[in-house]
């Protein structure tokens, strides 16, 4: 399960590196920040499942391209909100088609039933692992 991660990865990293000079946890921050709208970064630790230093790192790097921008969460001033700047968002509307089509490489030799199979096994895998290290 490592390896086929681990494969996954990189193929994902280097696409991603070369069309769009990202690296995965950028990539990761933008997409859930996309379908998510604005949030804390704390929040984005939980929804992307990286740790509070990789986020940090992901989210200057994203700030210091203009990709996103923090403003001060009205609900708790200890803490930013992160959203999408226009330019962001433009990145996100040029990469989701090329994550579409990298996923549908990837699973171009699996039948329907196979990817439904494949989900959720991957959903009671990440239950598992939730409910084993409490988060």
């Amino acid at each position: 399960m490592s390896i086929a991660s681990n494969a996954v990865s990189y193929a994902v990293a280097s696409a991603y590196r070369t069309l769009f000079g990202l690296r995965i946890p950028e990539w990761r921050l933008v997409a859930v920040l996309a379908e998510g709208g604005a949030m804390s970064q704390q929040a984005l630790c939980g929804r992307t499942r990286m740790d509070k230093v990789t986020v940090s790192r992901a989210a200057i790097g994203l700030v210091e391209r203009g990709l996103i921008a923090r403003a001060a969460n009205p609900s708790d001033q200890r803490s930013h909100l992160v959203a999408l700047t226009p330019e962001g968002w433009q990145l996100y509307e040029q990469i989701a088609p090329k994550a579409l089509e990298l996923e549908a490489r990837l699973f171009a030799s699996f039948s329907d039933a196979e990817k439904a199979q494949l989900s959720a096994m991957l959903a009671r895998i990440e239950a598992a692992a939730t409910a084993f290290d409490g988060g």
